[in-house]
């Protein structure tokens, strides 16, 4: 059974796998690389949600 560490790089690794089309930087752990795929990212890529299920209340935006 893996750690929760491990899940996380594993998880973090397949993700800039798909992103970026090459390996994970090799002495980056889990939390780094999310960090990098997400600094790398800016705010106006972000998608709102609209969906007629959900109230407003109910959906967490992000604050600028």
């Amino acid at each position: 059974m893996q750690g929760r560490d491990d899940r996380i790089y594993e998880e973090a690794a397949a993700l800039w796998r798909e992103l970026y089309d090459e390996p994970p930087p090799a002495v980056a752990d889990g939390k780094v690389i999310l960090d990098l795929i997400f600094h790398s990212q800016s705010p106006t890529d972000y998608d709102r949600l609209a969906t007629p299920h959900l109230r407003r209340t109910n959906i967490t935006f992000p604050k600028y």
